[in-house]
């Protein structure tokens, strides 16, 4: 790679929303535009081969600029990234789930507009689009591979036949890859511990959240109250995040029902759960307190109205809402597992406890509730502990000097 010019550098990402997408743009946006030309490539919702074959093969599998952001799903972050200056593009046949007829088509399609972009760098986010994209880069001779663990595919949760089977795709797309790195210490210590790659090519990254941006102003909580037309004098517990099951959702009604009447319980975010969660609520007698608000574009101005954030999930990198819950000052109640301990620290910065367990999360939510001095004095050691780690600043220069670095993949084409 020359240093006289400008860096050609591609991201693929599978989803370009959540927690990924908001870390893959904002490392974009972190970049130096004098330095760095960036170009996006996002999932899309499948394709129909035979239409393909009859409108130019993989060709018709992309969408560029303003038809990719027109084709973008709810809550997709491809007009954000258009709108600052970047090239966004939509791999329709790069889907979430398992399909092989679309991935196959999805790595011949990236990997021929990979080879097109001349690229210096590609850089992947997610599982789907780390393994498809990063054999995609390496079959197109792309210089550079860097790959982002937002957290693994694998869990203690799964059968061991599936989880072996992830791990090995992590092994065989690792060949491929110059540079890790990983969100949060738990992710690199899991990499390291299962071999995924040796110790000078994975780096701790955090994700960028302008924490200031979510200071909560003076009657910011009155004010996101209204806006969610909460009663007045209840207590609030949210969470922030996708409809999915590995997040967890269904504990945090199962643990509202353990908690007094006048506690309610609010999720921010869609996702495949929607309708089930609601028919929960309703079975356990909380759907008059418990409301799935689905996606919202004001997240920031939603946050202020809670008293306690709850993130019950299952398995996790390390989650912007956790950053931004800290920068409103919002006390937090946080699964044992990943990264989440990077963040909470127990008894000092927030709460822990353990997965898949409604009642230790109504213990700690309540403890948060009924000693808001306690609660107070936690969410500012967070604000302190957080420092400049997560700034958009810091993640920048690992980005740079890691696009730039020295480190090689175990195998070249």
């Amino acid at each position: 790679m020359r240093n006289d010019r400008k860096l050609r550098v591609a991201t693929v990402i599978t989803r370009f929303n959540g927690g990924a997408g908001h870390v893959a743009l904002n490392g974009l946006l972190a970049l130096d535009p004098d330095a760095y030309e960036r170009t996006v490539f996002t999932g899309g919702v499948g394709i129909d081969s035979k239409a393909a074959g009859a409108s130019g093969g993989d060709r018709a599998g992309v969408r560029y600029g303003d038809d990719a952001v027109a084709n973008a799903a709810t809550g997709d972050l491809t007009a954000r990234a258009h709108a600052a200056g970047m090239q966004v593009a939509q791999v329709r046949p790069l889907v979430p789930q398992i399909s092989p007829r679309d991935d196959l088509t999805a790595l011949r399609t990236l990997t021929r507009v990979l080879a097109e972009g001349r690229y210096d760098v590609v850089h992947t986010h997610s599982s789907k689009a780390g393994f498809i994209g990063r054999l995609a880069a390496a079959r197109a001779g792309v210089p550079r591979i860097v790959h982002t663990w937002h957290g693994f595919p694998f869990h203690d949760y799964q059968s061991w036949p599936r989880r072996r089977a992830y791990i090995r795709l992590e092994h065989v797309a690792a060949k491929h890859t110059d540079a890790f790195l990983a969100v949060g210490s738990q992710t690199a210590t899991t990499a390291l511990r299962l071999g995924l790659a040796t110790p000078e090519r994975i780096r701790l990254s955090y994700p960028a959240v302008d924490v200031d941006a979510y200071a909560a102003a003076s009657g910011a909580r009155a004010q996101a109250r209204r806006r969610l037309d909460l009663p007045l004098g209840v207590k609030v517990v949210g969470s922030v995040g996708r409809l999915a099951p590995v997040k967890g959702p269904h504990l945090l009604p199962r643990a509202l029902a353990r908690l007094p009447e006048d506690v309610f319980g609010l999720w921010v975010g869609g996702g495949p759960l929607t309708e089930e969660m609601a028919r929960l609520s309703a079975r356990l007698g909380v759907d008059g307190r418990m409301r799935w608000l689905g996606h919202r574009d004001d997240v920031a101005e939603v946050l202020p109205a809670f008293d306690v954030m709850a993130m019950p999930t299952y398995t996790e990198g390390l989650p912007c809402v956790l950053v931004e819950a800290i920068g409103a000052g919002i006390p937090l109640v946080a699964t044992a597992v990943s990264s989440n301990h990077d963040l909470v620290l127990p008894g000092e910065t927030g709460l822990l406890v353990p997965p898949d367990d409604p009642e230790p999360l109504a213990v700690a939510i309540a403890a948060l509730l009924d000693d808001p001095s306690a609660a107070a004095r936690m969410a500012v050691r967070a604000r302190a502990h957080v420092g400049d780690w997560f700034s958009p600043r810091h993640l920048g220069e690992v980005l740079d000097e890691t696009y730039r670095g020295a480190s090689t993949r175990p195998y070249r084409r």
